[in-house]
């Protein structure tokens, strides 16, 4: 019998919509653990597959009539078997089009406000991994930040809505996920900015992107100039958009900071972190609103699926911004610290130039969640 797929952007928008979704988790119980799709009414179930090679009889009692039921599994095959057997079984069940590896995938945008001068601002959520972009568009320029790998999908967005790239930025060289805006760079003809002391080992040219440098997309102005942010590494920098957007990279997130550690120098940019966190962001305007590169709890995101809120609220309740004892910080965020993202140095390599591995190889180092953060 044949069962419906459900596509990454319908589970997307149960997600941004806070429906009620039952999903069956068929990969092993260690991928699950590790990483899985959440929702805030989102139910789970996990059994591997190969448990039901021979029937699905021993879950059927396990399954809800009342609720949405999705099955889920790495690549897509063994949740259409399963969904197939339960559907045998007379339960009404969709499994997700492309599995994990499609979920890690998508990119949804949602614009984040307008600019003063005419244009907005664009957030690419890509909420399977809790990775952020953005694109800047004022009369009809574009400039994007922090692209995923996924560019297909932003030179279409510009082109749906008349606007030409000229300008590519990465706050910082990416170690959870393969930047795309070399790509994207090549395939328009932007000027691709890097921050230097990041780029000492890339393999490409780049447009340095330092204090003072001031990019204008149409009407809007990119200040760059007096926010250079160490501390997640060693060239992290940070943009004001408009005087009204602080695009935070990886420093500062909703409700966590930056890790230091991801080039084996925690004790060292600890330091960093905190001048970062604790004098210059305290010198900007609390009334910016703070747009960071991940997120890191399905409770970040907004009512309309952004990750966006104003700096003097993450002044107020972000624990990582209110621990005045030097010390303590310093233990939390050398001590506290997850586990270090899937194939990370890999991936730093990938982002130098170094490495040019497949498509295929590619998917399985982003495989499971972004680890950036600390709280």
């Amino acid at each position: 019998m044949t069962v419906k797929a459900m596509t990454s952007k319908e589970v997307t928008k149960k997600v941004f919509n806070k429906e009620e979704l039952f999903i069956l988790d068929v990969r092993n119980e260690s991928d699950f653990r590790d990483w899985k799709i959440e929702g805030e009414n989102f139910d789970h179930f996990n059994i591997p597959y190969f448990e039901l090679l021979d029937g699905v009889e021993e879950i059927i009692d396990k399954i809800p009539s009342d609720k949405e039921v999705l099955v889920v599994c790495a690549k897509e095959g063994s949740s259409i078997m399963v969904a197939e057997m339960l559907s045998d079984a007379g339960l009404t069940v969709s499994y997700l089009q492309g599995g994990m590896k499609a979920w890690s995938e998508h990119l949804e945008p949602v614009k984040v406000g307008e600019l003063r001068e005419g244009g907005e601002m664009y957030q690419f959520v890509r909420v399977g991994k809790g990775c952020l972009s953005y694109m800047v568009v004022s009369n009809n320029e574009a400039a994007i930040i922090d692209a995923t790998r996924m560019t297909d999908n932003y030179l279409e967005f510009a082109d749906r809505i008349g606007a030409k790239i000229t300008h590519v930025f990465d706050t910082h060289l990416h170690a959870d996920h393969i930047s795309g805006g070399r790509t994207i760079a090549e395939k328009t003809g932007a000027t691709y900015w890097l921050p230097p002391k990041d780029a000492t080992e890339v393999t490409f040219a780049y447009q340095s992107l330092e204090d003072g440098n001031d990019v204008e997309i149409g009407k809007v102005k990119i200040h760059i100039h007096a926010l250079y942010s160490p501390g997640h590494t060693i060239g992290s920098t940070s943009f004001i958009v408009d005087e009204k957007f602080l695009l935070s990279g990886d420093i500062l997130f909703i409700d966590s900071i930056g890790r230091p550690d991801l080039a084996g120098l925690a004790q060292d940019w600890v330091g960093d972190l905190r001048e970062s966190l604790y004098k210059r962001y305290r010198e900007l305007s609390e009334d910016l609103t703070v747009l960071p590169a991940h997120f890191m709890i399905i409770d970040e995101l907004n009512e309309d699926g952004s990750v966006a809120e104003k700096l003097g609220t993450l002044f107020a309740k972000n624990h990582g911004l209110n621990i005045e004892d030097e010390n303590e910080f310093r233990k939390m965020v050398t001590e506290n610290l997850p586990p270090q993202p899937n194939a990370y140095q890999e991936i730093r390599e990938t982002n130098m130039g170094k490495m040019n591995p497949d498509l295929e190889k590619q998917r399985e180092m982003e495989i499971g969640p972004n680890r950036c953060a600390v709280r």
